[in-house]
């Protein structure tokens, strides 16, 4: 029988010494010790920059570090807390209350008297709700404890406006690749905390995959790395990890997509000017994204029959039909295939001529409704069933567009009746549509504007 790793005759490796010593996996084990070892994250904690010097100088305020997975957020605040000789308290807001809060804070007051400083490290702080949150501010405020919350969500959302107030906020970014290769360089070399008692080649394919496949995720790589060692094939006395045995070893990659988190709005933002852009090749790439994200399908095919309308227009007005065909066909087929539909529409949204006249056009009115007087309906334009309706001028001098001489057809274009026919007087003369020169919206502005120019 073929193994996962390798052939039935493959001796595979046991687990490595590393992991069986103190039981911790290879992540943990290689978390930075010292500020020197912590890898990425220039931009914030680099020689002479705001938050570097607040720590050297023991002058740290609370804060927010913000970030996707994997780049260090929990690593940072815990050497932050060494570097300025602070007891270190953490806590997951997904499992800690209010009680838990106010036990750290007690203890917290207890070593303020000896003189001692406490960083309450709070990870996944968006997940607190408001009373959790409200809890902590008071003893931020009084110095009770320097608070240290860990979020992948924007802070903006998700941390209310007064403990916002009283931390910083510093972004965290992916890691780079580079950044990902260095940790990975360290974890095979290091003979304590990562593999390198035992000698394991990881071939450049292989090396190269586990960057890409990390996605900026050091956690994510460091994991991948370890299990693939402890399967590497013993090859003339070295373990060796090929790119087929890193390939069998890798989980389906984490999206950074979250369809309720801020990434799943960059992304779609992404998504739909990229369409409007008229670049499809973008377009398809943020549609990948979404569906491997595990966005729901009808979803992207809304935002499809808004732009369609939105951004294209009467450009092409196939553009409509198409967005609406993507929907029923999404609905009817399911995914994964409805992703050769959406893949249709995005395609030909993103390649159509564009014009966003039909909601310039709706605005205008739309302000002309809020700002103005709304008078009544011209008589001649009411119905009248009634003869008391009749009586009072209802529908009187109304002209019917297929039998008034005067209201003649120009080809395919609608008749060419006065403007002032059809509103109330305050707003006759306003301009809404105003065709643009793509596509068919040529033809309609040139229609238009002799419209205009032919008006009494």
């Amino acid at each position: 029988m073929r193994s996962l790793f390798g052939d039935e005759d493959t001796p595979v490796s046991p687990p490595s010494a590393g992991r069986m010593r103190d039981g911790r996996p290879l992540a943990a084990r290689m978390r930075p010790q010292t500020l020197e070892e912590y890898v990425g994250q220039e931009a914030i904690i680099g020689a002479g920059r705001p938050l570097r010097v607040a720590i050297e100088r023991d002058e740290l305020p609370s804060l927010i570090l913000w970030g996707p997975p994997g780049t260090g957020k929990t690593t940072l605040a815990e050497l932050i807390a060494k570097a300025g000789k602070a007891h270190f308290v953490s806590l997951s807001a997904v499992s800690a209350g209010v009680a838990d809060l106010r036990r750290v804070v007690a203890d917290a007051a207890a070593l303020k008297r000896t003189g001692r400083a406490t960083v309450l490290f709070i990870d996944e702080i968006h997940r607190f709700n408001r009373g959790q949150q409200d809890a902590v501010l008071p003893h931020v405020e009084d110095g009770t404890i320097t608070l240290i919350g860990a979020t992948t969500e924007n802070p903006s959302f998700e941390v209310n406006s007064a403990l916002l107030s009283r931390t910083r906020v510093f972004v965290l970014q992916s890691l780079s690749n580079e950044d990902i290769a260095r940790i990975i360089t360290r974890a095979l070399a290091d003979p304590e905390r990562g593999l390198g008692r035992e000698p394991i080649d990881l071939d450049e394919a292989a090396r190269t995959r586990l960057i890409d496949y990390a996605n900026g995720d050091a956690r994510a790589a460091l994991n991948t790395l370890e299990f693939a060692a402890h399967s590497a094939m013993l090859i003339d006395e070295r373990r060796v990890i090929t790119l087929e045995l890193l390939t069998a070893a890798m989980a389906k990659r984490a999206s950074q997509y979250d369809k309720n988190g801020e990434a799943h709005y960059d992304i779609v933002s992404a998504f739909i000017k990229s369409i409007r852009g008229s670049d499809p090749d973008a377009a398809l790439y943020w549609l990948a994204r979404m569906i491997e994200g595990g966005e729901d399908p009808l979803f992207i095919v809304r935002r499809l029959v808004i732009l369609a309308s939105e951004d294209i227009g009467l450009a092409d007005s196939n553009a409509l039909t198409i967005a609406v065909a993507a929907q029923q066909a999404v609905h009817f087929v399911g995914m994964p295939e409805g992703h050769y539909a959406l893949a249709h529409a995005v395609l030909y949204l993103a390649t159509a001529p564009k014009g966003n006249a039909v909601g310039r056009a709706y605005d205008a009115a739309l302000a002309d409704v809020r700002e103005t007087r709304n008078d009544p309906v011209p008589m001649h334009l009411r119905n009248a069933p009634t003869a008391l309706m009749r009586n009072l001028g209802y529908g009187e001098g109304y002209r019917y567009a297929h039998s008034d001489p005067s209201a003649a057809i120009d080809g395919d274009l609608p008749p060419t009746a006065k403007l002032s026919d059809f509103r109330p007087v305050n707003v006759a003369s306003h301009r809404y549509f105003l065709p643009g020169t793509q596509g068919a919206e040529a033809r309609l502005a040139a229609w238009v504007e002799e419209r205009y120019r032919s008006e009494p």
